[in-house]
């Protein structure tokens, strides 16, 4: 009785606590800083009448249609969102950490990646709800090139979460689940590759540089983020909730949903529309997960030492 209740005091440890914190605010920060690029993002994989030649001029365009404030619309909720999203993961993932990794050994990219598909999925299904709102009020007040596409008028996040349940009912909230599990992909290989390169750059003891961590973030994310662009495109779509998909109810029908909008997009606008949006995608998702994970490692390595952890954290 005493081993297991001692089980479960370490895996609600203060470390877990702090990458959990850490992850979270580093996210926010790097996600603050590349705000714009994320608005360029979702509004080409959105609004596919939209032609654009490249990320900075799209961003001119926007400032000039609907102001420069356009470009920070939907901030609030997508930090908020992030930040639960964050904290969920990153406590998962190193919660799992503690139980598959034994304290004098180091995982291994199989772990990693098993480690990360565990931890996205269980943020998708728990943060769902959130991506799904901050993703209306995100093009709330857009100027759409489509005009098949109609204004959402909500006041706020909660306004939001009201008016999507009472009109389209609570399971419109987890739109887009399927195209997310699947999108798990995406933040398991990032981490299988962040886990795998930090590893070897400090192999030997030797201390890893700021400069190194961002580049290692940056390299992880861009190989996860173009491998998965195409699904984050039906993503976008389904929690946006304006496009038509047919298929019926439940899993089949989600799947077949994914299905419909994936041949749809390539057969009006060819195969390349589902990469709409990826110069804006890998320099806002790329920038963003480097800058992150600096703040994160800074943070756990500051907490740990003002907390008199001094064991070396095994990746």
């Amino acid at each position: 009785m005493s081993e297991n209740c001692g089980s479960a005091i370490s895996l609600l440890s203060y470390e877990t606590l702090v990458h959990a914190m850490a992850g979270a605010v580093g996210s926010m920060t790097a996600m603050s800083v590349f705000f714009p690029l994320d608005t360029a993002r979702i509004r080409l994989q959105v609004d596919e009448s939209r032609k654009s030649r490249s990320t900075a001029i799209l961003l001119t365009e926007i400032a000039k249609e609907e102001g420069l404030v356009s470009l920070y619309r939907g901030w609030f909720p997508v930090i908020s969102s992030l930040c639960c999203s964050n904290f969920v993961y990153f406590y998962t993932f190193n919660t799992l950490k503690k139980v598959m990794v034994s304290n004098n050994g180091q995982s291994r990219p199989g772990t990693d990646l098993l480690m990360g598909f565990i931890s996205g999925a269980v943020n998708v299904i728990l943060t769902t709800p959130m991506w799904v709102v901050n993703t209306r009020l995100k093009l709330q007040g857009a100027k759409f090139r489509n005009k098949d596409l109609q204004q959402t008028h909500y006041r706020g996040i909660f306004d939001a979460f009201s008016q999507i349940i009472a009109s389209e009912g609570v399971g419109t909230l987890w739109n887009g689940t399927l195209a997310s599990l699947v999108l798990v992909f995406n933040p398991a290989v990032h981490f299988m590759f962040y886990e795998a390169m930090k590893r070897r750059a400090g192999r030997g003891g030797r201390k890893i540089t700021s400069a190194e961590i961002f580049l290692i973030g940056a390299v992880a994310k861009a190989i996860a983020a173009t491998a998965t662009y195409p699904l984050q495109t039906v993503q976008a779509i389904l929690r946006f909730g304006q496009h038509k998909a047919e298929g019926k109810g439940g899993l089949l029908g989600s799947l077949q949903k994914v299905v419909y909008l994936l041949m749809d997009r390539m057969k009006k606008h060819g195969a390349l529309s589902l990469y709409k949006g990826l110069e804006a995608k890998l320099l806002q998702t790329v920038l963003t997960a480097a800058l992150m994970f600096v703040v994160y490692e800074k943070i756990t390595a500051a907490t740990f030492k003002i907390m008199g952890i001094n064991k070396k954290q095994k990746h």
